[in-house]
């Protein structure tokens, strides 16, 4: 099981962006989807989440300008950045629960995408 995320670059503050993350591989479906990011210096730290029914939390940080969604037909989870601000300069991350035939459920993370927020 593979989580591909895509999206990121460069926008100048107060600019939006929006992030995807696509599963891929053999699984019979994926569970809690997350988006987490990581600046220089610090942890990685969850900023979204959505369970498969739809439930959604957010990080204070983020709360009020990003907005988590997902696709169930198509493995997707989203992350909709509006009013993007130097602080939110971070490599994104999205994590998925995958229940995988023979394995049980897998935590599975993709490779990051890089925003920067800068003028």
């Amino acid at each position: 099981v593979q989580l591909q995320a895509s999206g990121g670059g460069l926008v100048q503050p107060g600019g939006s962006l929006r992030l995807s993350c696509v599963a891929s591989g053999k699984f019979f479906r994926i569970d809690d989807m997350g988006w987490y990011r990581q600046s220089i210096g610090k942890e990685r730290e969850l900023i979204a989440s959505i369970t498969r029914g739809g439930g959604i939390d957010y990080a204070d940080s983020v709360k009020g300008r990003f907005t988590i969604s997902r696709d169930n037909a198509k493995n997707m989870v989203y992350l909709q950045m509006n009013i993007l601000k130097p602080e939110d300069t971070a490599v994104y991350y999205c994590k998925g629960g995958a229940v995988v035939p023979g394995r049980g459920n897998l935590e599975v993370w993709g490779q990051g995408t890089q925003v920067t927020v800068s003028s």
